[in-house]
């Protein structure tokens, strides 16, 4: 009897998987629970802020790179224009401010004499008179002395934290240059004044706040009884109003009008008969027949 063979015998092993995370869903979710975390705690912070931090706040969200400053409005946030009251109570306040920091720096608390701050219907004039040794640029030079360079720092300090525009002015006196000399007055007062923009940029001031660098030789005397006198040799920085948007008049200064010579020749009368008619200009000759209005006003100025 053949022997019975036994039947294979089959192990099924199963293999267990590993309990792995469930992908990133809980991710997302915790993010959202955070944000919403701290937008709470940001919502509790602005109710317990005055109402000046909530505008500022505001306004940094409704203009994040601050350009709205550079257009002449309020440093509050809010975006509206300044009122000239506003600029005006600016203005009184760097006048102050300025006076003080210049007082309190050793270096130049001797020079305060020669510093004069005003507040114009311009805007705030500073003014960096010389004296007969030169105190902030070298005698005949554009280049600034260690204590202009001092004063032009901590003015541009203050000066760039503004949104007014500056507007900066170099004066001479009467000195004339040796004969034949082809530098004059005109170039040193203009490179005194570009010399002063270039340090007051270099200190933060930014390129587009001077709208313009003037050179006006010895033109406006300080003192017009002495064109000799020390002081005529100065720079002057304008901060101009922010609500001013035409263009800067001549200096207050270049302003008055001379009383004519008395043995000027008197204007002729006119006379009562009246005027030949003259011709009429090649711009108010009638049209040609035969041809448009616009073509014969285009071609008519081509007639010269």
């Amino acid at each position: 009897m053949p022997a019975k063979k036994n039947p294979p015998i089959i192990v099924i092993r199963k293999k267990s998987a590993a309990d792995g995370h469930h992908g990133g869903a809980w991710k997302v979710a915790y993010a959202d629970f955070v944000t919403a975390l701290m937008s709470l705690f940001i919502v509790l912070w602005m109710m317990s802020m005055s109402a000046q931090v909530r505008q500022a706040v505001a306004g940094y969200f409704n203009d994040p790179r601050g350009t709205g400053s550079l257009l002449g409005t309020t440093m509050n946030g809010n975006g509206s224009p300044m009122t000239p009251e506003q600029n005006q109570a600016r203005l009184e306040q760097l006048k102050e401010k300025l006076e003080k920091e210049i007082q309190s720096k050793k270096k130049l608390e001797q020079l305060a004499k020669q510093i004069e701050i005003t507040i114009t219907p311009e805007g705030l004039r500073i003014e960096l008179l010389e004296d007969k040794n030169g105190t902030f640029y070298q005698s005949g030079s554009a280049q600034l002395s260690e204590s202009g360079q001092d004063l032009l720092a901590l003015l541009a300090g203050e000066l760039k934290t503004l949104p007014n525009n500056l507007l900066i002015e170099g004066h001479t006196d009467a000195a004339p240059y040796s004969a034949g000399a082809d530098y004059t007055n005109w170039e040193l007062s203009a490179d005194r004044a570009n010399s002063a923009r270039r340090l007051l940029q270099q200190d933060g001031v930014r390129s587009n706040q001077v709208t313009q660098v003037r050179g006006y030789a010895d033109q406006f005397l300080r003192v017009k009884s002495n064109p000799y006198d020390p002081s005529n040799r100065r720079v002057t920085i304008l901060v101009k109003n922010s609500d001013n948007g035409a263009p800067p008049s001549l200096p207050a200064h270049a302003q008055a009008v001379s009383p004519p010579p008395q043995n000027a020749v008197p204007a002729p009368a006119l006379s009562s008969k009246p005027a030949a008619p003259s011709k009429p200009s090649a711009f108010l000759q009638p049209a040609k027949p035969g041809l448009p209005a616009k073509m014969a006003s285009f071609l008519a100025p081509h007639k010269r």
